[in-house]
This record gives structure tokens, sequence and C-alpha cells, in this order.
């Protein structure tokens, strides 16, 4: 029985790839202007999480990591995967944990973002993290990680200049940003962040 997404029709639809991190589903469709087609779209098995550390002295702190699908060195926010049906904050301090070692007494949601939606299902969600105490970080057996700080500022011209390019990252530290711009953060913090 066919069923509608919008204005495409779905007649059929099989499982195409499996992996432990992804499911790529083939649909068998007809697409908004008649004609028949195949549409495919990769579902992560994780939620994305990103965090933005900043410290009381406006820094942030960084994570290099080569990226094996790029083939590329990366500096980002710390990220990584959340369980799809679990509690993203509990996940988001795990991973900023595992990365950097950090733990923050205090956790903002401040974004909410669909990634590469033309693909993908994937959903993003990311916090903002302060009050920041140091510790040892516990990376995955996956991750060989670097970490550095910079002013918050020093960040967003690496992202607005094309230096950082991973697109959580650029969308967290314009965020934060706006946010502070705008007087939607405590003043200290805004202080902080918009001036070095």
């Amino acid at each position: 029985m066919s069923q509608t997404r919008g204005p495409w029709t779905i007649h059929g639809e099989r499982i195409a790839f499996e992996s432990p991190w992804m499911r790529v589903h083939e649909f068998d469709i007809t697409q908004p202007d008649g004609k028949p087609g195949v549409y495919a779209v990769m579902s992560p098995r994780n939620l994305a999480l990103v965090v933005l550390p900043i410290h009381a002295d406006g820094s942030v702190t960084l994570v290099g990591q080569h990226r094996f699908a790029l083939d590329r060195y990366s500096w980002e926010i710390p990220a990584g995967g959340g369980q799809l049906d679990g509690d993203p904050l509990a996940d988001a301090r795990r991973e900023l944990k595992e990365e950097t070692g950090l733990t923050a007494d205090h956790w903002s949601e401040i974004l909410q973002l669909d990634l590469s939606n033309s693909i993908t299902d994937e959903r993003a969600i990311g916090f903002l993290a302060t009050g920041l105490h140091d510790g040892e970080p516990e990376p995955e057996g996956t991750e060989v990680l670097q970490t550095r700080r910079v002013h918050f500022l020093d960040a967003l011209e690496e992202a607005m200049s094309g230096q950082i390019r991973d697109a959580l990252t650029v969308a967290m530290l314009m965020r934060a940003h706006y946010m502070a711009q705008q007087g939607l953060l405590a003043s200290e913090l805004s202080g902080v962040m918009l001036n070095r």
C-alpha cells in the first residue's frame, strides 16, 4: 500500500545498508513531478551532540582530530553521539568528559539542527557548558585527540575565515555570539566572550 510524504508517494522501502553507526533506507517513490524514482536516506543510530565549553576567562576548548571520511584534520568543539531515545544532556556531559576531561556546573541547550537534510534524518542538539573544572580525558579507542584553548572571538574568527569548517562548531559559535550580543546570556558571560 502506498503512502505519501509531503509531495512524494512511497511505494516500498528496504534497508540497503546497515552498520553499527547507521542504516541506509531505500524508498521506491513517485517524485513530485510524477516520475518514478528511488530515494535513499541515511539514518544515524545516534543523536548528534555538541558542547561549547566556555571558561571563566572567555576562552573555549577546541578538540582536534583526523576525520576519516574527509581525510582531513579538523578543529572542533567537543561532539559525539547520544542515544536516540536517551537523555541528551547526560550524553553531552559524557562526551565533554571523554574528549576534554572537563566537567561543567551549568548547562544550557542553545541549538537544535537538522543536518544535511536532503540525504539524512540526522538531528543535532547543542549545549553551552560553563563553570568548568579540569580532569583527565577518557577518549574512545577510535579517537586520537588534541585539545587547545583559544578565546571565543578567536574561535569565531577561525570559523568565519574557514579555518574551522565543522558545521556544528560553526553553527554553535555563531549562535553563542548572537546570544551574547542580544543579551540572551548572563551579562558576565557575554562580557568575557565579547571582550579579549
